[in-house]
């Protein structure tokens, strides 16, 4: 399939090499080698499952096969000894953890899907959807983009201006009542959910009643993806809230609030029956009060429900403005955490804060769902993942620099399936070349070398795209540097994730989500690991607990004052990327109770976007991190065992597509 191919007798070597992994728990198990188990190793033709020296081999190989295709297909100059010397490089670096591809990336790049379809948007973290072009000719278009994004596991942020279009809801004439057959695809959802809101948006549509018989049933194999259908359910609830949600609106207009229950209720849809997570993120003006309540659970009980409700799938920010009030939103953080910040304004006028001013993302319309990546509408982000702490030195540094670049800048040769898209993405050229374990290295070196690595670090991805930009004929990227928060990704490397202090504490609980037919949880019951059904997804979906003691010389993030994080994610703003720092600032609501209000005002201008949470135990159920005891570590130590986990990889289960934010920042937290 694949026609580059690294030497074998080179990979063998690491074949016969065992890994490094971050992380170990109080079973004395590798809960890094479980993240890659459960998530990044795919089955093979055999039957086994995937080692780390396997999806490093098919990763490369992935990439230098895009990139030889490229070259061939423009008669640009290619020469196979050059490109071997650089994959096993590209290779090594990988396979030692200095670098890595995004989570969807040590996924799919290098499978079939990806290099015989000629399609992207498996490996694209994330994407933005404004919705201020909603028209009565077709009020549902930004939803559907919405729902077919969401289903291959993109994460979406969207803007709640169609709002503004004021549309009136009609309701349907039951004298054109007539039947939609749902057709077994992503695009029959799509078209199943238009026809809904047609029904209700346009005065002369009549009723549509559906017909799911040809959706495949619960537990019928997803085979381009992995994981199982959901089967009609799912969109037949949605479907039918809907019906209730219009119909308690006739003869008003097509508000904020309605907008955005649409947008969750296409996210719960998607999620149900899986194991995916929600990856959605609402943006709405600072001064829109109604939508500044929506997550408030005594003024929309409903949609806030737990176990009924819908609002849990999208984190909600608002668009800020440099010198505005932040009084009213910081009251609102310090009781829920929400709503996050993002600043338009910075966001268009500079990438990095210390160069000067320039126009490069004045199109920029919102964020993706975590915040790290300004898009235009329809735009979506290319991401990959860089690790000083794992490096020797500043000089290892920028040579794990070429290949986090080059990998991301190859992705952008791959078209998406979406002509839109691809006008966008190829005139911008966007990647985030991500430098995650920050805080790690600020411990573990100075503040001074910090500055260094990231200064020297950004012009060494500048001039790498200056140099491959020209080889390959493309435009050099408009933007090239972030920081994601990296949550899975961060524990196979062993280090913290993205900007962020080390979650939970000295001791913690780490949380993970798994299928509840995985092989792994009858291993992990039997070994004393507490599992519970998961909130929202009950009847599918487990959560296992894993105690986890936290760094040796690094502090945790109880430990590090709220003023001390923001100036982390100040700097890297600085100094390191150019398209924004994705950020949650955790705060202890008792000790820093004016934090969030003075760190809005202070850093003001220094950043692009923000979020914050509340550190206070028990905050939200089944949060993914969670502070505990010294004793209570002991004592999980006591009563778990270490378990064999090696056997599982020959029991290949159904890889399920990594939804973006599957972090410590933007998973599902339950209120």
């Amino acid at each position: 399939m694949l026609d580059f191919k690294l030497d074998d007798t080179f990979v063998q070597k690491y074949a016969e090499t065992e890994p490094f992994w971050g992380f170990t728990d109080a079973g004395g198990n590798s809960f890094g080698e479980l993240v890659f188990i459960r998530t990044y190793a795919r089955p093979k033709e055999d039957g086994t499952k995937e080692r780390w020296w396997e999806v490093c081999r098919r990763v490369v190989e992935g990439m230098y096969h895009e990139q030889k295709r490229w070259c061939l297909d423009h008669r640009i100059p290619w020469s196979p000894e050059e490109a071997q010397r650089s994959a096993q490089e590209a290779y090594d670096l990988m396979f030692r953890r200095c670098w890595a591809p995004p989570g969807r990336g040590m996924q799919m790049m290098g499978t079939k899907f990806v290099h015989e379809t000629r399609n992207s948007t498996p490996l694209q973290n994330c994407a933005f959807r404004a919705t201020g072009d909603i028209t009565i000719a077709n009020p549902a278009a930004p939803f559907m983009w919405i729902m077919e994004q969401s289903m291959l596991g993109v994460g979406v942020g969207f803007d709640t201006l169609g709002a503004d279009a004021r549309l009136r809801i009609h309701a349907p004439d039951p004298a054109r009542t007539w039947t939609f057959i749902v057709p077994d695809t992503r695009e029959g959802w799509c078209e199943a959910l238009q026809h809904k809101m047609e029904s209700y948006l346009k005065p002369d549509r009549g009723v549509v009643q559906y017909d799911v018989s040809e959706v495949r049933p619960a537990g019928a194999p997803i085979k381009t993806f992995g994981g199982t259908a959901a089967g009609p359910e799912p969109l037949v609830q949605m479907l039918a809230i809907l019906d209730e949600l219009f119909g308690e609106k006739i003869g008003q207009t097509f508000d904020t609030e309605l907008l955005v229950d649409v947008a969750n209720l296409v996210g719960k849809c998607v999620v149900s029956g899986n194991v995916r997570r929600s990856a959605l993120i609402a943006i709405g003006p600072h001064d829109d009060k109604i939508f500044a309540d929506l997550k408030d659970w005594e003024k929309y009980p409903r949609r806030n429900n737990i176990q009924n409700g819908w609002g849990w799938t999208s984190n909600n920010s608002l668009f800020a403005e440099v010198g505005m009030d932040y009084s009213g939103i910081a009251e609102r953080i310090r009781n829920n955490g929400e709503p996050g910040l993002v600043w338009m304004d910075v966001t268009r006028r500079y990438g990095r804060l210390i160069d000067p001013e320039n126009t490069h993302d004045a199109r920029a319309q919102g964020y993706n769902p975590c915040g790290e990546q300004s898009l235009e509408s329809n735009e979506m982000c290319t991401l990959s993942n860089l690790y000083p702490v794992n490096c020797t030195d500043l000089d290892e540094f920028k040579r794990a620099i070429k290949y986090a670049y080059l990998y991301a800048k190859t992705v952008t040769l791959i078209p998406t399936h979406l002509p839109e898209t691809n006008a966008i993405m190829q005139r911008n050229r966007r990647i985030g070349t991500s430098f995650n374990g920050a805080w790690q290295f600020v411990e573990q070196h100075s503040w001074g070398e910090f500055d260094r690595w990231m200064d020297e670090g950004y012009q060494e991805v500048v001039r790498r795209d200056r140099q491959y930009s020209e080889w390959l004929c493309v435009r050099e990227s408009n933007r090239h540097t972030t920081v994601k928060p990296d949550g899975t990704g961060s524990q196979l490397a062993g280090a913290t994730p993205g900007a962020h202090a080390m979650p939970g504490g000295e001791y913690y609980i780490r949380r993970m989500r798994y299928g509840k037919d995985d092989p792994a949880i009858p291993l992990l019951r039997e070994a004393g690991y507490v599992i519970e059904p998961a909130l929202g997804n009950m009847d599918t979906t487990v959560v296992v607990e894993f105690p986890i003691q936290g760094m040796t010389g690094v502090r945790p993030e109880d430990e590090v004052s709220a003023y001390e994080k923001a100036a982390v994610a100040a700097r890297m703003q600085r100094l390191w990327s150019d398209n924004s720092v994705s950020y949650t600032l955790t705060f202890d609501p008792e000790r820093e109770t004016d934090a969030p209000e003075n760190i809005l005002r202070m850093f003001e201008g220094q950043l692009k976007s923000i979020s914050f949470l509340p550190m206070a135990s028990g905050t939200y159920a089944q949060a993914p991190y969670e502070k505990i005891t010294r004793e209570q570590y002991e004592s999980y130590r006591r009563q778990l065992k270490k378990v064999d986990f090696t056997h599982l990889y020959g029991i290949p289960a159904e890889i399920e597509l990594q939804k973006f934010c599957t972090t410590d920042v933007c998973e599902v937290n339950f209120g």
